[in-house]
């Protein structure tokens, strides 16, 4: 089972970049832990210092502007927007109660994590650039 949602999140974020001020590939995430997530968790299994700027937000608000077509995209970002909406499946359909954690300033680190069937912890991180 573990394995089957790690592949799919690989063959989802294949080749793709998370857009910001720069371009970032995806990482799949996999740990075996059963606590539920909370920031001092991720902060533990990140090893972001305990005082980091941390922002949680829903996953439909962070992908709002590249897993939904606007009016406005041309035919290389409506390509894009396919893509990101594969991933924005592939993660509703395998894992449950996804979170979204923004943490650091300027360059900031992104995971998008929810639990396995078997209460474990999958997603997967990116870093985007706000300055």
């Amino acid at each position: 089972m573990t394995n089957t949602i790690i592949d799919r999140l690989k063959e989802a974020t294949d080749g793709l970049l998370m857009m910001s001020e720069s371009e970032y590939p995806f990482e799949v995430i996999f740990w075996e832990e059963k606590e539920p997530l909370t920031t001092q968790k991720i902060f533990q299994l990140t090893n972001h210092p305990q005082d980091a700027p941390v922002e949680e937000t829903e996953l439909e608000y962070f992908l709002r502007n590249c897993a939904f077509e606007k009016e406005w995209h041309n035919e290389i970002q409506k390509e894009e927007v396919k893509k990101f909406q594969v991933l924005f499946q592939t993660l509703k359909d395998n894992l449950i109660e996804i979170k979204v954690y923004r943490v650091g300033s300027i360059s900031i680190d992104v995971y998008i994590i929810g639990k396995t069937l078997d209460n474990n912890l999958a997603g997967v991180s990116t870093k985007i650039i706000e300055t």
